[in-house]
């Protein structure tokens, strides 16, 4: 497997485990998710799997292109909201890998910018 599909796979796994969290926090589900959650998660990898991107961006919410429909967007935005300030309890080391690599983006824009301007 090489590093872009590691990455991937990566992205797509942090993202199934805010949604489980969110569906059983808020749904009140246990083992597996509700229709609705399962329909986003199916989306999220859909959209992750066809990202042309993956090589040179952390996360969606750096993408200068957002390729999820409005409503799906919404429904992930407010997935993310809930449940990123509760992954440090329940998934402590993704939480901590996600930290570094939003800190890691920020200096490479801002060196990106010195360059440039």
């Amino acid at each position: 497997m090489d590093k872009i599909e590691k990455k991937r796979l990566r992205e797509q796994q942090v993202v199934a485990q805010m949604i489980a969290l969110y569906c059983r926090k808020i749904h009140g589900t246990k083992g597996s998710l509700c229709n609705d959650c399962q329909v986003l998660c199916d989306y999220a990898r859909e959209r992750s799997a066809k990202c042309r991107f993956m090589e040179t961006k952390t996360f969606c919410a750096h993408c200068k292109v957002h390729c999820y429909k409005p409503e799906m967007r919404e429904k992930i935005r407010t997935v993310m909201r809930f449940s990123g300030p509760r992954m440090i309890i329940y998934h402590p080391l993704t939480a901590l890998w996600h930290m570094a690599c939003t800190i890691q983006q920020k200096h490479q824009m801002k060196k990106d910018q010195q360059k440039q301007g």
